[in-house]
């Protein structure tokens, strides 16, 4: 019987955006991420040479050829490595809003780099599972690892994958305000091509991101929160306004981002160590004291719903388990 491998997702404090190769996913600049335990997805892979081509369930349906393409990508690396050529199923229980900017991808493409090696009998190394998860995901690279992590952009195939930086067992935590958990019209990877491609800013971007990650790795170290996260917030906020430029300009805020985004300085005015993030979706991600968790959360809740806040703390490496929580 094959093995159910959870990945937990991961939310970059020092953003990855755009890719030096397409094809590879080696991206342009170093980023680094911590992995939370409230978001994840268990993967099953069964390769079985009854089967005519691969199959995929996400949470008990069949999907189609567009969502299996990132997953034959990784099944394709690991029947290579292995020497098999069966075709394979692959059962998923995603806990984790699909593209809504909450990181789904990342657990996604890190569980299943797991199951399939595991199932076709290989023993990787953290290093290797890094690599393969970052050719169906460039931030599955950073899911392999609890803690915070970083993914080195590396040059080639072979050197570009994440490590870990520290395991985050200290007073940090995240929660998120879900504030929509519909599909972007702008997926990452459409958004990040544009970007680069066309955005003025994107140069100034890149060229402010060295110190950005040497700032935070220092601030992790030191267990500074409240560098941790300034450092984060402005990052996050150079990372959108590259998209204004781009063109078509676009933008994953909405108007209760925005909303979202007031009421964590209003919190931070009333002494609270407490600033936000987003990635590519409308969704605010604020970064705090695991301390103050649940008082951020019941101030928050005059202006969301409970359902709207959910509380994170730092999450676990890959691992296996007896079978996916439903």
């Amino acid at each position: 019987m094959s093995n159910w491998v959870r990945a937990h997702t991961n939310i970059a404090l020092i953003k990855y955006w755009g890719k030096k190769d397409e094809d590879l996913i080696i991206p342009m600049n170093n980023s680094l991420s911590l992995t939370l335990d409230a978001f994840y997805t268990d993967t099953r892979v069964t390769f079985d040479d009854a089967l005519t081509a691969d199959e995929l369930y996400l949470d008990d349906m069949l999907q189609d050829f567009t969502a299996l393409k990132k997953v034959k990508t990784v099944l394709d690396l690991v029947r290579e490595k292995a020497g098999i050529r069966s075709k394979a199923k692959v059962e998923s229980y995603n806990h984790v809003p699909t593209a809504a900017g909450l990181a789904s991808s990342a657990s996604g493409l890190a569980a299943l780099a797991g199951a399939a090696s595991l199932a076709a009998g290989l023993e990787l190394s953290s290093v290797e599972l890094s690599r393969l998860a970052r050719r169906g995901s460039g931030s599955a690279s950073r899911s392999i690892y609890g803690g915070f992590a970083e993914w080195q952009k590396g040059s080639s195939d072979e050197t570009s994958f994440a490590v870990p930086v520290d395991d985050a067992d200290w007073d940090i935590g995240m929660l998120f305000i879900v504030v929509s958990d519909k599909k972007k019209d702008v997926s990452s990877r459409e958004g990040m091509s544009r970007t680069v491609r066309t955005s003025p800013f994107y140069q100034g971007w890149l060229d402010s991101l060295d110190e950005d990650l040497n700032a935070m790795k220092q601030a992790i170290k030191k267990q500074d929160i409240d560098k941790v996260g300034v450092i984060a917030e402005q990052n996050a906020l150079k990372m959108h306004a590259t998209t204004l430029g781009a063109k078509p300009p676009f933008t994953y805020w909405s108007p209760d981002s925005l909303k979202a985004m007031d009421s964590v300085r209003a919190l931070r005015e009333q002494g609270y160590s407490v600033y936000f993030t987003m990635d590519a979706g409308p969704n605010v991600k604020l970064i705090c004291r695991q301390s103050q968790l649940e008082e951020i959360r019941t101030h928050l809740l005059s202006d969301f719903t409970g359902s709207q806040l959910i509380a994170a703390r730092p999450g676990p490496a890959l691992h296996v388990v007896t079978g996916p929580e439903l």
